[in-house]
């Protein structure tokens, strides 16, 4: 018969379970905390003259005055970015006439809510015409959503310092790829075997001189190199980039 374990070996037993759940938690508590914003990424979270914004428990609108889009952008944050990182870059799209939606991701992650699109296309009816789009490992689980079952109206993909794992090449989506030159990522954007998973009809933008984190309003993006143009230059052609893809979607 096996010797009963005493009262205190009991104790340490226990002691150490709590600090290895203690630690555990620390560590998922660090390695999911958002990166920080800049202040335009809360300033845009506001309507303007041009655009009206609202908050629907968390997924953030943005629709132009005075008209109503028929065309719609949906943009998945990247990893650990919250989504008003991406205000800016969709206040500027949506006061050229189209509805920008940005998903929020649980822990934000784009790779929790891969679906989260369906959300948005079911709240907004009036939109024939739709693209998804995202930043990072947004961009590659919007790319994601775009390779399985999805809504026809689904026309145009964007991918911002981003790429697809899936085989889109057949898609018959619209494909605008927009990266900076000084991107750590740059090289597995432009390697053969990554385009190739595109449609032979992509547009590639190389932003000369961005980096990765420009893509948003946040900081403290790990192993970006800086980049050689100013943020709101980068943002810009970003936005022109994604609304030329934009423009040129057709409803199903």
């Amino acid at each position: 018969m096996a010797p009963k374990l005493g009262r205190p070996r009991w104790r340490v037993l226990g002691l150490g379970l709590v600090i290895l759940i203690v630690l555990g938690a620390v560590g998922v508590g660090i390695y999911t905390a958002p990166q920080p914003l800049l202040p335009e990424a809360t300033a845009s979270l506001a309507s303007t003259a041009t655009v009206t914004f609202s908050d629907a428990n968390g997924r953030l609108e943005w629709v132009p005055n005075g008209a109503t889009p028929s065309t719609g952008l949906m943009v998945y944050p990247g990893a650990k970015v919250p989504s008003a990182a991406y205000g800016p870059l969709a206040q500027t799209i949506a006061a050229n006439g189209f509805l920008v939606v940005i998903a929020p991701m649980p822990l934000n992650f784009a790779v929790l809510g891969i679906g989260a699109a369906n959300g948005v296309i079911a709240a907004h009816p009036e939109i024939h015409a739709w693209a998804i789009g995202g930043h990072s490992l947004g961009g590659a689980m919007a790319a994601q959503y775009a390779a399985g079952t999805h809504p026809a109206s689904l026309r145009g993909l964007a991918l911002w310092a981003s790429s697809s794992a899936a085989n889109l090449s057949a898609s018959g989506l619209r494909v605008v790829s927009v990266y900076g030159t000084l991107d750590a990522g740059a090289a597995k954007i432009t390697a053969a075997e990554t385009r190739a998973l595109l449609p032979s009809s992509t547009v590639y933008v190389v932003l000369d001189g961005g980096n990765h984190e420009q893509m948003g309003y946040y900081t403290g993006q790990p192993n970006d190199p800086p980049a050689t143009i100013a943020r709101d230059a980068q943002q810009r052609q970003v936005a022109d980039a994604t609304m030329a893809m934009l423009q040129g979607l057709t409803a199903p």
